[in-house]
């Protein structure tokens, strides 16, 4: 009988141990990921002044895609990324063999098709054969001199020349790997002129008008160019309520390169009120574009929201569009979020 007890009693403690142990990983599961300690501050309104600036991106002023109109082997690449190509230039070449052989058997086709239509001919002057016979030789001539000229096209398509001049910006094959028809096989942009892509706020739209000078500073090389607008973006971005603006900029010496950052300063009609945050709080993604994070107060929670950025004043910068008054972001520990992060505001 006491043996008995001891038995129920251990059992018991045994079934109270693994409930624990279930509750406890159950607990585990449910849980989110430990909450990111941050500092925040609440966005502050300024007067901007005559002039505002927002921040771009440089881009070529024709970037192409080129590859090869037949497939193959790759049998070699002109040039290293970072190169200036000409245009006209041979900048990749395929393995040749197979279409060679086939322009031979056409050539061969071709010279006998057309020793059998001579033979025909003299005969058809003759009238001693048929209309209906003559014809059918000469169909197949032409049908041969096509497939001839077919696969002479071929075998000139394993060469590949540059459509512009420019810098190749990426080589997407190399020498050996086989290719399909149609299949990029390097970027090449022309760089002669440079696009700069700008995002201006619905509020300074009126000020932007084609043909408007705009100072253009370009740090990566530490110069000041100047530009012309040569596009307006019909439609606002969604999220950020900005226009995309395009400046044309001479680059003679080929210095500006795409994916530089820009900053475009614009005189402005008026001033207006604009939003400025701590430069601690702005991050970039790798193609330039800049970024806070907006902390969430009620659901403790960090989010990712893409701004434009104008002039740098005492350590603020003016967000152009992408934030209101009263909004909160986060200005420390920025590098441990990530889009919906759980936080806990210390500050």
């Amino acid at each position: 009988m006491e043996l008995n007890k001891t038995i129920k009693v251990s059992v018991l403690g045994l079934w109270a141990t693994v409930a624990v142990s279930c509750h406890k990983n159950d607990n585990h599961r449910a849980g989110q990921e430990p909450a990111i300690s941050v500092t925040t501050e609440e966005i502050k309104m300024a007067a901007s002044g005559d002039l505002f600036v927002v921040s771009g991106n440089i881009e070529g002023m024709k970037t192409v895609k080129t590859g090869f109109q037949v497939a193959g082997r790759i049998a070699g690449i002109n040039g290293e990324e970072g190169s200036m190509i000409r245009k006209g230039s041979e900048i990749a070449w395929l393995d040749p063999t197979n279409y060679a052989i086939a322009k031979e058997l056409a050539d061969v086709q071709v010279a006998q098709v057309t020793d059998e239509f001579n033979r025909i001919n003299i005969l058809h002057e003759r009238n001693s054969v048929s209309e209906s016979d003559f014809m059918k030789c000469k169909y197949t001539l032409d049908g041969a001199i096509a497939q001839q000229k077919l696969r002479a096209k071929d075998l000139s398509d394993t060469k590949l020349y540059a459509p512009i001049s420019g810098i190749l910006l990426k080589k997407m094959g190399e020498a050996g790997e086989m290719i399909s028809a149609g299949m990029p096989v390097l970027v090449i942009s022309d760089i002669s002129k440079v696009k700069v892509n700008a995002y201006i706020p619905e509020n300074r739209l009126k000020d932007i008008k084609i043909g408007q000078e705009v100072e253009i500073r370009i740090d990566a090389i530490d110069a000041v160019r100047h530009g012309k607008i040569a596009e307006v973006g019909g439609m606002a971005d969604p999220t950020t309520r900005s226009f995309t603006v395009k400046a044309i900029v001479d680059n003679p010496d080929n210095n500006i390169r795409p994916g530089m950052i820009a900053t475009v300063t614009f005189t402005a009609s008026d001033s207006i009120m604009t939003a400025t945050v701590n430069s601690a709080a702005l991050l970039r993604t790798p193609d330039g574009q800049p970024y806070v994070y907006v902390a969430d107060k009620e659901r403790k929670q960090a989010f990712r929201r893409n701004i434009s950025i104008g002039a740098v004043r005492d350590n603020r910068i003016e967000v152009s569009s992408g934030l209101e008054a009263g909004e909160t972001v986060v200005v420390g520990g920025t590098h441990k979020l990530s889009n919906g992060s759980s936080i806990n505001i210390t500050k």
